[in-house]
């Protein structure tokens, strides 16, 4: 099994301040490998470096082999990177089938020759697609909607939706289950479940929810005060005394 994604060091300053020190970890192809830790561990920064949001000061990253620690954000997206956030972005003047074709049609642009535009008109592959994505999700009743009606729940889905058009290596999720309900955690579980074990997506998560994590996780690095404290399986970072002092809990690393 190969490492997909691997952080080599990577560190991030804002002026004196290091908000990521030294950071080290792989991902292995086809699991899932979730970051935790305190507000202001780190997480999203280390989100941000990964991605190309934001450079890091020092380190390096490595995508299926190739190093991507100064490539820009949308070549990373191209290259296989795809993200969620945790306030949700999606197109809310536009209907989920809308939403749908303009990730598909930037996608198919990326793919043809450079100068290639929108198409105001989506051919009948692009709609067709478009639909079974919805599908593929439980949308496709909605597909006429606009975003701006959704409940959070499907919101996420639809983001999702947007993210897996670009057909990533790597999705990257940023507080998956945050503002749901418990039956929308169960649902949004099941559908990463599903996405990784049908579509053989690699995913990368960060998250508060420790059931959640526990669940979903073959392996995670916890972090605080940007630098990485521990790593290891699920059964391993529950009993690592030094977590249990740092995030968990007794209750919690005993649950």
């Amino acid at each position: 099994m190969r490492n997909l994604l691997k952080v080599d060091g990577v560190g991030k300053n804002y002026g004196v301040f290091q908000a990521l020190k030294n950071v080290s970890f792989s991902v292995d192809q086809g699991k899932t490998f979730a970051i935790i830790g305190p507000n202001g561990a780190g997480k999203t920064t280390l989100f941000k470096v990964m991605t190309g949001e934001v450079m890091g000061s020092s380190g390096r990253i490595f995508l299926a082999g190739e190093d991507i620690t100064k490539t820009p954000a949308d070549e990373r997206v191209h290259l296989g990177l795809g993200r969620t956030f945790q306030i949700v972005r999606v197109f809310p003047e536009l209907t989920l089938m809308d939403n749908l074709i303009v990730a598909i049609e930037a996608r198919n642009r990326s793919r043809r020759s450079a100068g290639g535009w929108l198409r105001i008109k989506p051919n009948s592959s692009v709609l067709d697609e478009a639909f079974v994505r919805l599908g593929y999700l439980g949308l496709e009743h909605k597909h006429a909607a606009q975003a701006r009606h959704l409940a959070l729940g499907d919101r996420k889905r639809l983001e999702l939706a947007l993210t897996l058009a670009m057909d990533p290596m790597i999705l990257m999720l940023d507080e998956p289950t945050a503002g749901m309900s418990p039956s929308e955690r169960v649902a949004i579980i099941e559908l990463i479940q599903k996405t990784r074990e049908e579509l053989g997506v690699t995913i990368l998560l960060t998250e508060h929810d420790m059931d959640f994590v526990f669940r979903l996780s073959h392996s995670l690095m916890v972090m605080n005060h940007g630098e990485t404290v521990f790593v290891g399986t699920p059964e391993e970072v529950k009993a690592s005394e030094l977590v249990q002092q740092i995030y968990l809990g007794k209750e919690m690393a005993h649950a």
